[in-house]
This record gives C-alpha cells, sequence and structure tokens, in this order.
C-alpha cells in the first residue's frame, strides 16, 4: 500500500503544533486591534497577471501558478501586498482615512527551503492608505515593535534597522547620477552585506568601472548609523529634496523617540530592500543575536495602488513571517507551553450517571467552560486517571448514590479534595472556582 507524505516545503500542524502558532497569531490579532487596525481576508488564489504586473514576468519563478480549469493563468498567492492594493484601490474613494488594515494568511512561494524558510508560510500584514507623510511610518513601526514584544522579547532580542530608498535617490542624484545609475547602485547596495565588494558588479556590467571616488561616497553612505552622521554627511550639499527628507527623518524618529522606542530603532542605510516598488522609508526587524534572517520587513510604496489599477494613494505596510518568528521564540523560551485540555472531566458510574451528567455538560459548555466525559463505560479507576491525565481543574462524580440523593460531588484535581453540590448548583459553583483562579 503506498504511503503518503507532506510536500516538501509544506507544513502540517498536529494539534499541540497548532496550539502555539494559534497562540502567535492571538497576540498579533490582539495587538493590531489595540492600534485601530481592521482585519480583512481575501483570496489565497489570485490571478497572475496581478503579480507580473507588480514585480515583473521574473516574480514567475517563485510562484505556484497553472492555468485553471476555465483557461485562466492562476497563482497561490505569494505575498498580500498587491492583492491588498487591489481591495483598497477598488473601494478608496468609499473608505475613511486613513486606512488601517491587517491581515493573517497564509502564502505559497517555490523557494529553496532553509531555516526558518518554506515553501508554505503565514504572514501578519498590516497596512496604512492615504497618509503621505512620517506619521504613518511610526504607526507602524510602533506597531511592529509591539508585535514582537507583546510575546515578552525586549530590545536586547530585537533590533528595527531603519532606511531610505528616497535619500538614496536624492543624495546619488545630487551627485551626478541618472535613474539607471542610481537603480544598479541600490542593487549593489541592497547585496553589500552579503556579498561584499562583488556586489557591484551588477553596476560595472552595465556602465563600467565605478568610479574610486563615487564608490568611496557610496560606502561612506552605507555605514552610517546616526542622525547626526548624516546630518553631517550631507552638510554643503544644496539640494532641496534632502532638506526635506532630512526634516521628515528628524520627525520620524523624534516621534519613535517620544514612544520611547527609540532603543529598538537603529539608523542603517545599507538596508534598501531589493523590491523596486519601495519608494520612502524602508526598514527590517532582526535577531540580535544573528542567528536568524530578517524577523519582518517593510516600507513605503506609493505608486503601487495606482499601478494596479486604482487611483494614486500613498501606503506604507510590513509584514512578519510565523517560521522565522517562531524560531526566535523557541530559542529564547518564550513559546509558552499550551495547555489544551478540559476545564471540567466527568466521572460517570453507569447509564443512570450518564444521564444525569448530560445535563450538566451541555449546560456548562454552553456557559463557555470546556467538558470532557468518558464515551463508553469504564471503570472509576480509569476515569479518574484520565481525569487527571488530562490536565482538568474539576472532575465532577455522577455515581449512583449521588445521583439518587440529586447531589454531585465536585473534586479539586489538584488538592484532591471534595464536596458535594446540589445538581441544580453544578454550573454555579463550577463557575465561581474557576473564576476564582
Amino acid at each position: 500500500m503506498a504511503t503518503f507524505q507532506t510536500l516538501p516545503g509544506f507544513r502540517e500542524f498536529y494539534p499541540e503544533d497548532l496550539a502555539g502558532r494559534s497562540h502567535i497569531f492571538r497576540l498579533w490579532r490582539q495587538t493590531a486591534s489595540t492600534f485601530g487596525f481592521a482585519e480583512y481576508d481575501a483570496p489565497v488564489l489570485e490571478p497572475l497577471e496581478l503579480y507580473k504586473a507588480k514585480s515583473g514576468d521574473e516574480i514567475e519563478a517563485q510562484l505556484f501558478s497553472f492555468t485553471d480549469k476555465g483557461g485562466r493563468e492562476v497563482a497561490l498567492r505569494p505575498e498580500m501586498t498587491p492583492t491588498v492594493c487591489r481591495l483598497v484601490g477598488a473601494r478608496a474613494n468609499a473608505l475613511r482615512r486613513p486606512i488601517k488594515w491587517f491581515s493573517i494568511g497564509e502564502f505559497f512561494r517555490y523557494e529553496r527551503m532553509q531555516k526558518g524558510r518554506g515553501r508554505c508560510f503565514c504572514q501578519f500584514n498590516a497596512d496604512i492608505f492615504g497618509e503621505p507623510g512620517p506619521e504613518a511610518e511610526v504607526e507602524l513601526i510602533a506597531l511592529l515593535i509591539q508585535c514582537l514584544r507583546a510575546f515578552g522579547l525586549t530590545e536586547q532580542d530585537f533590533y528595527v534597522r531603519l532606511s531610505d530608498r528616497n535619500l538614496w535617490f536624492h543624495y546619488l542624484g545630487a551627485l551626478g547620477l541618472d535613474e539607471p545609475r542610481i537603480r544598479a547602485i541600490l542593487t549593489a547596495v541592497d547585496r553589500h552585506e552579503k556579498h561584499g565588494d562583488a556586489a557591484f558588479a551588477v553596476y560595472t556590467e552595465q556602465f563600467g568601472p565605478l568610479d574610486p571616488g563615487l564608490k568611496d561616497r557610496v560606502m561612506a553612505f552605507l555605514s552610517i548609523r546616526s542622525l547626526a552622521a548624516l546630518e553631517q554627511t550631507l552638510v554643503g550639499i544644496a539640494d532641496e529634496r534632502l532638506a526635506a527628507r532630512l526634516a521628515d527623518w528628524r520627525r520620524l524618529l523624534r516621534a519613535l523617540e517620544a514612544m520611547g522606542l527609540a532603543r529598538y530603532v537603529e539608523v542603517d542605510l545599507g538596508v534598501v530592500r531589493g523590491l523596486a516598488y519601495y519608494t520612502g522609508f524602508v526598514f527590517e526587524a532582526f535577531d540580535r543575536k544573528g542567528d536568524l534572517r530578517a524577523l519582518a520587513g517593510g516600507g513605503r510604496y506609493d505608486d503601487l495602488v495606482q499601478k494596479l489599477g486604482g487611483p494614486a494613494l500613498p501606503a506604507v505596510g510590513f509584514a512578519i513571517g510565523d517560521m522565522t518568528f517562531a524560531l526566535l521564540l523557541e530559542q529564547r523560551g518564550l513559546m509558552p507551553k499550551i495547555l489544551q485540555g478540559p476545564d471540567v472531566f466527568c466521572v460517570i458510574d453507569g447509564e443512570a450517571g450518564r444521564l444525569a451528567a448530560f445535563a450538566d455538560i451541555h449546560a456548562l459548555r454552553a456557559a463557555g467552560f470546556r467538558v470532557e466525559y468518558p464515551l463508553r463505560d469504564s471503570a472509576f479507576g480509569k476515569q479518574f486517571k484520565a481525569a487527571s491525565e488530562s490536565g482538568a481543574r474539576l472532575a465532577l462524580i455522577y455515581g449512583g448514590d449521588e445521583v439518587a440523593r440529586g447531589v454531585v460531588k465536585v473534586r479539586d484535581l489538584a488538592q484532591r479534595a471534595e464536596v458535594e453540590v446540589a445538581k441544580d448548583q453544578v454550573a454555579l459553583h463550577v463557575r465561581d472556582f474557576l473564576s476564582a483562579r
């Protein structure tokens, strides 16, 4: 007989594993709600053209794409940004601004598998539409930080690297470079951390040798790690766009400092994020110890809604992947042991006890308590063992004598103490006991 296994890069979640993922999702949802973000969802299958329009034909290499039975070219979504831009663009005139939305969904990319990366993964996505100033970045970076802090992570565990593609464009433009050369330089900057000087091959292949003086200025700009250093570097460059951009940096960093979040944020112009649709501030969250790949990333993409058929609408967003994030929590010992046992376990003697218990079982479940009972008759000893192993707080005992007298024995399984309760008071007693602990 054939045996079937999960496809490479895909995941399965047994109940104990799913409980951990559900814990992560629950805290992300709670955090987004406190920031006033509204949750949305969207199809997992989209037209292939949606991703080509955003990223070009090269994206197809990573897609799970096919032709459906209606002859349409479709793909499992590899990310949420094009979809949310489509949704917002379709109703932009009817939505109150700023539009603050979040989602938690599943995504698919045919990539080489490695630690913290699979071909099927989940992401928390948060976006703000309709706010052109750095106030949107303030809100999103604060949300990102709190989405990590909610689990007990501190500035000793992670940090956010903050950069600015617009600043790079204005700076390199002031040095005399045209847009194609600027884009080639930014591609090199994006790859420099991993490949060193070899990253500049992308420039030399297109435009010939890079002037040593220009390279020195690019490397000096790339190494900037503070606002003061940035301001000092730009002294003497008379460019209104650079001056305006510095003002935005000051507004952003002052606001984060006022929130008490400055210790989590580092200026790092080496971060430019490779996707060409980013148009301003970009940021990434990283593990302080450097053992893991990026925990989260995002930035401003003011042109994408219009590019995908909607109106001109400024936008900023970020995503947190669940795989790397779960690894970080496990490394730091912050993934709690999640008990999925019942609140109450019913120990039942015979058919009379079973019928007497059913009314209480249903009433307690309707009141929101988790209740289990043996589906088949078994010895009291086995039932008490099952009650202890289940992790229940209370055992309700429906023996023949108790049923005859119209009472139920309630045993505290931790303290091994018992009391008798009138049958019509069982639900009230259970509620009072569990709410007091």
